[in-house]
């Protein structure tokens, strides 16, 4: 079943629209992202006057949804983007949910990886909790699943989600912009044969959300995550944009589905 259950043309046309709106909220939560909401090093506090060590105050583990969820923006994006399933995530009951925010004009999949290893390292620290969930967005999402197999994120990342995520690479890539990350987003890339190469024992779980009417990766079934030694599960979502996945209703809907459900062994096409 589909969002909108008519023909082709009429869905095309409907899911147009509907990404139309998601552009413009995301435009609009853009400017909310561009702060870092984590604690800044004013705000710490310093040690005690006498030069001992601070101690470092204990701190109780969630009881609901205790493992942290971690969200990664895509390209052109910021943490803004994922305001709206972040308060979702936190009504549903996950009580620490985090935004990585990094500037992807000067970074690429490899270096991207290397900040969220280290902020996956500072909140299992700072929550007491010893595996997080990791969803990622378009160019997020590869850096997510860049980290888990090739940089031994996986003792770390229990479940990783990806939204709208070129696994394997995308058309709209070839354009002749000269940035390391357009490149590595091309079919056949280095950093897409270093994530095809053999990944035994990764015990992350993935769920790949990907979309038919996903404008940004072409063909749309390349979002799709084929590896045969990783644990996959492929979400289907009809009549939606690139856009659109990560502020949709029923995408944020079954996301939280999927991790209040860590066993959970395969999912209908979202409706």
């Amino acid at each position: 079943m589909s969002l909108f259950p008519v023909s082709a043309l009429t869905a095309a046309v409907c899911g147009a629209a509907v990404e139309a709106v998601a552009i413009i909220t995301a435009l609009a939560l853009y400017p909310s992202g561009m702060r870092d909401d984590r604690e800044t090093a004013e705000a710490r506090p310093g040690p005690p006057s006498d030069g001992t060590p601070p101690v470092r105050p204990l701190r109780e583990k969630a009881v609901t949804g205790g493992t942290p969820v971690l969200l990664v923006h895509g390209m052109c994006s910021n943490r803004g983007i994922f305001h709206i399933l972040r308060w979702k995530l936190q009504r549903e009951g996950f009580l620490q949910v985090t935004m990585l925010n990094y500037n992807w004009l000067a970074t690429d999949v490899r270096s991207a990886a290397q900040l969220l290893a280290e902020e996956v390292e500072r909140l299992c620290d700072s929550t007491g909790q010893e595996r997080v969930h990791v969803i990622g967005h378009s160019f997020g999402g590869l850096v997510a699943r860049y980290y888990v197999q090739r940089m031994g994120g996986d003792a770390r990342v229990h479940t990783v989600i990806t939204l709208g995520a070129p696994h394997q690479g995308t058309l709209a890539a070839m354009l002749p912009l000269p940035h390391p990350v357009i490149r590595q987003l091309r079919p056949g890339s280095d950093v897409l044969a270093e994530l095809a190469e053999p990944a035994p024992g990764c015990g992350t779980r993935f769920v790949a959300f990907h979309s038919d009417l996903d404008e940004l990766i072409i063909p749309a079934s390349n979002a799709r995550l084929v590896h045969p030694n990783l644990q996959v599960t492929n979400v289907a979502v009809r009549a939606l944009g690139h856009v659109s996945l990560p502020l949709h209703p029923s995408v944020v809907r079954e996301v939280c589905r999927v991790l209040h459900d860590e066993h959970l062994p395969k999912l209908p096409a979202v409706a």
